[in-house]
């Protein structure tokens, strides 16, 4: 059974950096996805960044585009956030997929795993 597991989230103020960081055990078929999800209260969900962990592409929503970056290295997944806002304030997921669907990285039904997620919290 796959397992992704987030950590690194917190309360920071705005224009503040935090790092989150995703690992995930298991078997997992090569190749795979892995991205973040957020929701905030009484907002619908949605999708923040993704990489294709071959390849090392990145896919970015426009509003974190130039402040959020995600990457991998052998072992977890991370996503630093730097210029936060408050309105990044949310649950961030973690999320696996299989690399071979041809659903696109950026929607959340490529991803069959997802994480418990973390609080960030960004106070102005």
């Amino acid at each position: 059974q796959v397992q992704v597991v987030e950590s690194g989230g917190g309360l920071v103020q705005a224009g503040g950096s935090l790092r989150l960081s995703c690992a995930a055990s298991g078997r997992t078929s090569s190749p795979y996805n892995m991205g973040w999800f957020r929701q905030a209260p009484g907002k619908e969900r949605e999708f923040v960044a993704a990489i294709r962990w071959n390849s090392g592409g990145t896919y970015y929503a426009d509003n974190v585009k130039g402040r959020f970056t995600i990457s991998r290295d052998n072992v977890k997944m991370y996503l630093q956030m730097n210029s936060l806002k408050p309105e990044d304030t949310a649950v961030y997921r973690c999320v696996l997929g299989s690399g071979s669907t041809p659903v696109g990285p950026t929607y959340a039904w490529a991803y069959d795993y997802w994480g418990q997620g973390t609080q960030v919290t960004v106070s102005s």
